[in-house]
């Protein structure tokens, strides 16, 4: 198993993989949570983006077993730079990411569009203070819900804190 933190491994397990899920992860970092996610494909694959240089080396580095059998890819580029061509997301996620703070309409629509029927965007992450898990959560759902997801929310605690995990699911789209 990949050496990885308890939030990495407690977000992953609150994914809920499928061994033939397609996923994007957004910020991936060193590319950890790539990893157990790949530990858990047969022929889905994960993509991966972040908008630093050197975390992208850094997981390019740690995954290139996976890259090189084509369960992964991962490149440099914000959310709003990537293409992505025709591919689309059973499960598009975040960890420790703040997406909606300055343009959320613009990447909660890009996340939208890139979502397969049914699929569904994961924020999850650790809050440093633990008390501000369930307003952190609650403010991330609420963004969701005001750009058209229907929120659900989930908490768990791992031996470093407490931890949130708020889906979103696409709601239709009036028209």
């Amino acid at each position: 198993m990949t050496n990885a933190s308890d939030r990495l491994i407690w977000s992953v397990d609150a994914l809920a993989v499928a061994a033939t899920d397609h996923l994007l992860e957004i910020g991936c970092g060193h590319g950890v949570a790539v990893s157990l996610v790949c530990e858990r494909l047969t022929t889905g694959t994960i993509a991966a983006i972040d908008r630093s240089a050197k975390m992208v080396a850094m997981a390019r580095n740690r995954n290139a077993e996976h890259i090189a059998s084509g369960r992964s890819t991962v490149w440099q580029a914000a959310l709003h730079e990537a293409d992505f061509g025709t591919q689309r997301f059973d499960t598009i996620f975040a960890i420790h990411v703040n997406l909606f703070r300055q343009q959320a309409e613009r990447d909660l629509g890009i996340i939208r569009r890139l979502l397969k029927p049914n699929g569904a965007f994961f924020a999850l992450g650790q809050p440093l203070d633990a008390a501000a898990t369930r307003a952190t959560a609650e403010s991330i759902a609420a963004v969701l819900e005001a750009h058209g997801f229907r929120a659900e929310t989930r908490y768990g605690t791992v031996p470093s804190g407490s931890m949130y995990c708020v889906v979103g699911h696409p709601e239709p789209i009036d028209g």
